[in-house]
C-alpha cells in the first residue's frame, strides 16, 4: 500500500497548491474511488472469468488567472486478485497534465506537462487497447517536459527563443507471446534530452520590406540508459514569404544540419553468443565497445511551399523539399468552424527516436484538454487527447506508442483530428498513418532493425452526451492495423468499444458503470475477444 499512501499525499499537496489565490479561478478535485471489474475471454485466451478489486485515488484539475492555465486528469489505480485467479496484484498509472504560468504576459511564459499511460512494449505483439484484466505484451509509461519561451518585438523585429527538458521511463516489458523463430528486441529503459531554439526575423505586414524573412537555428541532446545511446541535432536556416495577394504566398527556406546517433554494443555471453540480459529483461551493454553509428546526417538541406489564408480561421500551408537524402513532404492544415469546434491536420517528416517524439507531441497538446470519461477499461491517453471547451483540435500519441524500443528511426506520416464540444454534445475524431524506417548499426549476434519499415493505421472516436445535469454517457471506438516489417513478424488488428455511464448524487458521489469488447489479431495467431465490465464507486473532495 506504499504506492497508494505516496499518492495520496501527492494529490493533498497539489490540491492545496493549486488552491491558492494564484490560481483562483477553476476547480480542483481530489478523489477516491473502489471498483469491481469482471473481465472474460469469449473467444481465444484462455476461456476464465477474472475478477478483482479496484481501489484508486486520483485528482481532476482545471484552474484559469491572469497568471496562466492548469490542467491535470491523474489516477492511480491499485488492484486486488482476492480469488488469486491470475490478475495478481498491480498498479497503473493514467494521467495527463498541461500547464503554463505566465512571468511577462505575451512574452516571457513557462510550460510543463506529465503524462501516464500504457502501452504496447513490443511492436511484434497485441495491441494496447484493452486496458482490464491480464492482459500481456503492455508496459507502464511516464513523461514529462517543462521549459521556458520567449517571444517580443524589437521595433519591426520578431524575436523569439525557448528552452525544454524532457525525460521519458519505461517500466520493464511483461509476458508477451511471438511467433516462433521470433527473437527478443531490446527494451526502453529511459531518457533526457535538451532542446534551445531561436529565431529573429520579420512579417510581410511590418512594411518594411515587401516579403517576409526569418533566420533561426536549434540544439537537441538526447541521452538514453540503454546501449549508452546518444542522439545529438543542430541547426540554421533562413526562410523567405512572398505574398501573392492578400490570401496566398509563396514560402521557401534553406538551412545545414548536422544530426548524429550512436550506442555501445550489446554484451553477448561468452559461450552462447546471445545477448546478455538484466533482471529486468533489457540488454547490458558491452562498456568496452566503441561507439557504433546509427545515423550520420551531415549537409544543406530545403524546402518550398505556399500558404493559404482566406480567413483568420483557416489556413493551409504545404511543402515539398529534400532532406535525410531524400524528397520530404511536410504541411499543416488549420480550420476553426465555431468557438468550440474545428480541424486539424498534419504531414510530417523527421528523424526521431521514441523519447523525443513522445516529448514532442506531449508539448503540442493543448493545455485545454478534454478528460476521458471512458478510460476506465481502457488505456488513457495512449491514443488520441482532444481539446476542450473554448479549444478544438488535439493531437494523437499512437504515433510515437506504437514503437516503444530503443531504435531511432525516420518517421514519417499524417494524421488528423477534429473535435466538438457544443451544448450537450462533446466529440472527437482521430486519424493517423505512420511510417517508421529504423536506423541502427549491426551486430552480429543481435535482432537489428536498421532498414526495416513499419507502419500503423490508427482511428478513434469519441462520444459524450450529458443526459441531465447529474448524469451522462460516453462512448469510444478505436481501431489499430499495424505492420511491423520485420521477417516471420505477423501484421496485428486491434479493435475495442467502451460505454460508461455515469450519475451524480449531488457534489461529491457518483456512481459509474462500464462495459467493453476488446479484439486482437496477430497474424498466425487465434485471435482474441474479450469483454470486461466494471462498476464503481467515487468520492469527491
Amino acid at each position: 500500500m506504499a504506492g497508494f499512501k505516496k499518492t495520496f499525499l501527492l494529490m493533498a499537496v497539489a490540491s492545496t497548491a493549486l488552491s491558492t489565490t494564484a490560481f483562483a479561478k477553476g476547480e480542483v478535485h481530489p478523489f477516491i474511488e473502489i471498483g469491481q471489474v469482471v473481465s472474460s475471454d469469449i473467444k481465444g485466451g484462455d476461456d476464465s472469468v477474472l475478477t478483482y478489486t479496484t481501489v484508486s485515488a486520483g485528482i481532476d484539475a482545471d484552474v484559469q488567472n491572469r497568471l496562466g492555465e492548469f490542467n491535470v486528469n491523474y489516477r492511480y489505480e491499485r488492484r486486488f486478485d482476492f480469488k488469486k485467479n491470475g490478475v495478481g496484484d498491480d498498479d497503473v498509472h493514467t494521467g495527463l497534465a498541461r500547464g503554463r504560468i505566465d512571468i511577462i504576459k505575451n512574452n516571457l511564459s513557462i510550460e510543463a506537462g506529465a503524462l501516464a499511460t500504457r502501452a504496447r512494449s513490443d511492436i511484434r505483439g497485441r495491441g494496447g487497447v484493452q486496458g482490464a484484466g491480464n492482459v500481456n505484451n503492455l508496459t507502464q509509461i511516464y513523461s514529462a517536459y517543462a521549459g521556458p519561451s520567449f517571444e517580443s518585438n524589437v521595433g519591426p523585429l520578431d524575436v523569439a527563443a525557448a528552452y525544454r527538458f524532457g525525460y521519458n521511463r519505461v517500466e520493464e516489458p511483461n509476458s508477451i507471446q511471438l511467433a516462433p523463430g521470433q527473437r527478443p528486441l531490446d527494451a526502453y529503459d529511459d531518457s533526457s534530452s535538451h532542446y534551445a531554439t531561436a529565431s529573429i526575423g520579420m512579417s510581410p505586414e511590418s512594411g518594411f520590406l515587401p516579403v517576409g524573412w526569418s533566420v533561426s537555428g536549434g540544439y537537441e541532446r538526447e541521452k538514453a540508459s540503454q546501449l549508452k545511446q546518444v542522439n545529438d541535432s543542430k541547426y540554421v536556416r533562413g526562410d523567405l514569404v512572398v505574398p501573392i495577394g492578400k490570401t496566398f504566398a509563396v514560402v521557401g527556406g534553406v538551412g545545414y544540419e548536422k544530426s548524429r546517433g550512436y550506442q555501445r554494443d550489446v554484451l553477448l555471453d561468452a559461450v552462447t553468443g546471445e545477448p546478455v540480459l538484466n533482471s529486468k529483461g533489457r540488454f547490458l551493454t558491452d562498456a568496452a565497445s566503441p561507439k557504433r553509428l546509427a545515423y550520420d546526417f551531415d549537409g544543406v538541406y530545403w524546402d518550398t511551399g505556399v500558404i493559404w489564408k482566406p480567413s483568420e480561421r483557416t489556413q493551409l500551408e504545404g511543402r515539398v523539399g529534400r532532406r535525410y537524402g531524400a524528397m520530404t513532404y511536410t504541411g499543416n492544415f488549420s480550420w476553426q468552424t465555431s468557438e468550440n469546434s474545428g480541424l486539424q491536420v498534419e504531414a510530417f517528416d523527421e528523424v526521431q527516436t521514441f523519447g523525443q517524439q513522445l516529448t514532442d507531441n506531449l508539448a503540442m497538446l493543448p493545455v485545454n484538454f478534454r478528460s476521458p470519461q471512458s478510460s476506465r477499461l481502457n488505456n488513457g491517453f495512449s491514443g488520441c487527447t482532444f481539446g476542450g471547451e473554448g479549444t478544438y483540435g488535439g493531437r494523437c500519441l499512437g504515433n510515437a506508442l506504437g514503437s516503444v524500443n530503443t531504435t531511432a528511426y525516420r518517421s514519417r506520416g499524417i494524421e488528423g483530428v477534429w473535435t466538438n464540444n457544443r451544448g450537450r454534445w462533446t466529440n472527437g475524431v482521430g486519424l493517423s498513418y505512420t511510417q517508421r524506417k529504423y536506423l541502427a548499426p549491426s551486430q552480429a549476434g543481435v535482432v537489428s532493425l536498421n532498414g526495416v519499415k513499419d507502419q500503423s493505421i490508427m482511428a478513434q472516436a469519441n462520444v459524450d452526451y450529458a443526459l441531465s445535469s447529474n448524469s451522462n454517457f460516453s462512448t469510444d471506438f478505436f481501431a489499430e492495423y499495424f505492420l511491423p516489417g520485420q521477417a516471420g513478424a505477423g501484421n496485428v488488428i486491434s479493435t475495442g468499444a467502451t460505454g460508461t455511464y455515469t450519475h451524480r448524487f449531488g457534489r461529491h458521489l457518483s456512481a459509474m458503470v462500464a462495459m467493453g469488447i476488446y479484439s486482437d489479431k496477430v497474424e498466425d495467431f487465434q485471435s482474441v475477444i474479450n469483454v470486461s465490465g466494471e462498476a464503481g464507486l467515487r468520492l469527491q473532495f
